[in-house]
C-alpha cells in the first residue's frame, strides 16, 4: 500500500492587484482586535490580564505594519508556478498568533486553564496555545477566574451562551490606578510557589520544634530540676552535720608453721585469717553488735536527739529494726581480702561519741576473735586428751592382767622355773649313769666289795627316785589348763598387749603435745593499725556530691520513664 506524498506548505505572495487584498486581509483582524479590546476594556481587568492584552495588541500592530511595508516582488509573474499545498491567509494568521502567544511566556497553569475554558465553550483547539488564540477571537478571557458551577451547565445555542457571558461580564464602573500597569503578576511561578511552600513547612517545623522543646524543658524542670533543687536545699541548709571516725585493724595468726605443708605455706598471709576476718565483719554489722552498743554507749538515745534533722533522727521509743537501719547507715565496715585489712567508719553527731563508738566496736571484735580461736583450740585439745586418757586406761588394764597371771602362777618367770627343772633332771640323769657305770665296774670284779656295791646300788635308787619326782613335777606343770606352759603363753600374750598399750599411750601423749602446739599456733590476735581519732570538722553531708547524685538519679528515672512511654506508644500505634 502506497501513501500519497505530502507537500510542504509555503506562502505565495501575489503581485499587483493581489497585494491589496492581502493587505486588506492582513489588516482585517485589526477592527476585530480593536473591537475585542474595546469590549474587554469595559470589563475590569487584572494587571496580568491588562499586560497580556497590551502585548497582544502590540503584536497585532507589528504584524500589520510589517505586512504593509513589505515590498512587492517586481517580476512575480515571471516566477515559475509552484506545486503543493498552499496555506490560506487564515492559517497563516493563526500560526502567527500562536507564535506571538508563545512569546508571552505563559505558565503551564494558565495554559491548562485555557484548555479547560476552550473545552467548556466547545472550541476545536489543537493545543493549549491554539485554545488561547480561539478564546481571544471569541472575546473570552482565558485566564479569568470562574466558579466551579460554570463547568456544569446545559448545552445551549452559541448566541444564548454569548448573551449569558455578556450578562455575567456586566459590572459597575471601577477606577483603575494608572501606576499599576508595570506591577508583577499576582500569580507566582511554580519555583516561587515551591520555595514559599518549603519556607512555610520549615517555619511550621521550627514552630513545632520550639513547642516540643518548651514542653521538654517544662517536664525536665518539673521532674528533674525541681526535685534536685529540693534535695540541694536539704543538703546545704537543713541536714545536720555528721562527724566520722575512721579506724583500721587486722587479724593475725601466731608465728610458727602449721602441721601440714599447706598450713606452713599459707601461714603469715591474709588467706590464713580470711574466714576469721569475714566472721568479724559480719558480727560488727549484725543486730547483736548494735544491741550491745546500745546497752554500753546508748546508741538509740544519741540518734534520738531533737537537734538532729527529721530525716536522720530516730523517733521516740524506736524499735530495734528502726535503730538497726540507722546503725547500718552510720557504721560502715569494709574488708579488703588482698591485704586482709578491715576498715571501719563510724558516723555520729558528736566527734567524741563517734570515737567512743568505734573503740567499743573494736573491743567487741577482739572478744569475738578470741572466742572463735578459743573454741577451736578447746575442741582440738579436748579430742586429744580424750584419746590420751583412753590409751592410758587400756594400758593400765593390760598391765593389771599381766600382774594377775604372774600372781596366779606364784612365780615371776615360768620359763626360768621350767629351765631350772630341766637342768636338774639333766644333772640327775648324768649322776645316775655314772653310778650305774660304777656299779657295773664293781660287779665286774671277781670278788667285789659288797659294801661298795650296796652303796652304789643305794645311790642309784635315791637318784632314780628323785629323778622320777622331778619328771612327775615337770609332767604336772606341762599339762592342764593351769599348767606352767599355758601360764607362760598367757603371760607372753599379756606382755605383748602391754607393750602395744605402751606404744599407743606414747602416741596419744605425742598427739596431745602436737595438738597443744597447734592450738598455740592457731591463736588469733586483733591488731589495730589505725586508732580511732575524733575529727574536728564534719564529714557529712557532702552537699555538692549528694546534689549531683540526686540530679543524676532523677534524670535517669525520667529517662527510663520517657523511653518506656515512647516504646509503649510506638507499640500501641503500630
Amino acid at each position: 500500500m502506497t501513501t500519497k506524498p505530502k507537500a510542504k506548505r509555503f506562502r505565495i505572495r501575489r503581485s499587483g492587484s493581489s497585494a491589496a487584498p492581502s493587505a486588506t486581509a492582513a489588516a482585517q483582524p485589526q477592527p476585530q482586535a480593536a473591537s475585542r479590546a474595546v469590549s474587554q476594556a469595559d470589563v475590569p481587568q487584572t494587571p496580568r490580564q491588562e499586560a497580556v492584552r497590551a502585548a497582544k495588541e502590540k503584536a497585532a500592530q507589528d504584524r500589520a505594519a510589517a505586512r504593509a511595508q513589505s515590498p512587492e516582488p517586481a517580476q512575480h509573474a515571471q516566477e515559475p508556478a509552484r506545486s503543493g499545498e498552499v496555506s490560506s491567509a487564515r492559517e497563516t494568521a493563526a500560526n502567527t498568533d500562536i507564535d506571538a502567544i508563545r512569546k508571552e511566556g505563559l505558565t503551564g497553569r494558565q495554559l491548562r486553564m485555557a484548555r479547560r475554558v476552550a473545552q467548556r465553550h466547545n472550541l476545536p483547539a489543537t493545543s493549549d496555545f491554539d485554545a488561547v488564540r480561539l478564546l481571544r477571537q471569541k472575546g473570552i478571557d482565558p485566564f479569568q477566574r470562574s466558579n466551579m458551577l460554570e463547568l456544569v451547565v446545559p448545552k445551549a445555542n452559541e448566541d444564548t451562551q454569548k448573551d449569558e457571558k455578556a450578562e455575567q461580564n456586566i459590572q459597575l464602573p471601577q477606577t483603575v490606578p494608572l501606576a499599576r500597569t508595570n506591577l508583577p503578576s499576582p500569580h507566582l511561578s511554580p519555583a516561587r510557589q515551591r520555595e514559599e511552600e518549603i519556607s512555610k513547612i520549615q517555619r511550621d517545623l521550627v514552630a513545632r520544634r520550639r513547642k516540643k522543646l518548651g514542653l521538654l524543658l517544662a517536664r525536665l524542670s518539673f521532674f528533674v530540676m525541681l526535685p534536685t533543687i529540693i534535695a540541694g536545699y536539704y543538703f546545704f541548709a537543713v541536714a545536720t552535720p555528721m562527724y566520722s571516725t575512721k579506724s583500721e585493724f587486722l587479724i593475725l595468726q601466731a608465728d610458727g608453721a602449721g602441721g601440714s605443708p599447706m598450713g606452713g605455706l599459707l601461714s603469715g598471709t591474709q588467706f590464713a585469717t580470711n574466714q576469721d576476718s569475714i566472721a568479724v565483719q559480719s558480727y560488727l554489722q549484725s543486730k547483736d553488735a548494735m544491741l550491745r552498743l546500745n546497752e554500753d554507749e546508748g546508741f538509740k538515745s544519741h540518734f534520738n536527739d531533737p537537734s538532729i534533722d527529721p530525716i536522720q533522727r530516730l523517733e521516740d521509743n524506736p524499735t530495734n529494726e528502726e535503730a538497726y537501719k540507722v546503725f547500718r547507715k552510720n557504721v560502715k565496715i569494709g574488708y579488703d581480702p588482698t591485704e586482709g585489712v578491715i576498715r571501719m567508719e563510724v558516723i555520729a553527731t558528736d566527734p567524741q561519741v563517734a570515737a567512743d563508738f568505734s573503740r567499743k566496736l573494736i573491743s567487741y571484735a577482739e572478744e569475738r576473735v578470741n572466742s572463735l580461736s578459743e573454741q577451736k583450740r578447746s575442741d582440738q585439745m579436748r579430742e586429744a586428751m580424750k584419746s590420751f586418757k583412753e590409751a592410758e586406761a587400756e594400758r593400765r588394764e593390760a598391765q593389771q592382767r599381766l600382774v594377775d597371771l604372774q600372781v596366779q602362777g606364784s612365780i615371776l618367770d615360768p620359763e626360768a622355773v621350767i629351765a631350772s627343772i630341766r637342768s636338774q633332771i639333766n644333772s640327775l640323769e648324768v649322776q645316775l649313769q655314772e653310778k650305774r657305770l660304777q656299779l657295773a665296774a664293781l660287779k665286774d670284779n671277781p670278788r667285789p666289795n659288797q659294801s661298795r656295791v650296796e652303796g652304789a646300788e643305794a645311790d642309784i635308787r635315791r637318784i632314780q627316785s628323785f629323778l622320777d619326782e622331778l619328771n612327775a613335777k615337770m609332767t604336772d606343770m606341762s599339762q592342764g589348763e593351769n599348767s606352767l606352759a599355758q601360764l607362760a603363753v598367757r603371760i607372753q600374750m599379756a606382755q605383748a598387749d602391754l607393750m602395744t598399750r605402751d606404744m599407743m599411750l606414747q602416741s596419744a601423749l605425742q598427739a596431745v603435745e602436737t595438738t597443744r602446739m597447734e592450738a598455740n599456733r592457731q591463736v588469733r590476735y586483733l591488731t589495730i593499725s589505725v586508732e580511732p581519732v575524733a575529727s574536728e570538722e564534719p564529714s557529712y553531708p557532702r552537699s555538692f556530691e549528694n546534689t549531683l547524685l540526686a540530679f543524676m538519679v532523677f534524670g535517669g528515672i525520667y529517662l527510663l520513664i520517657s523511653l518506656t512511654a515512647s516504646i509503649l506508644r510506638e507499640q500501641v500505634s503500630a
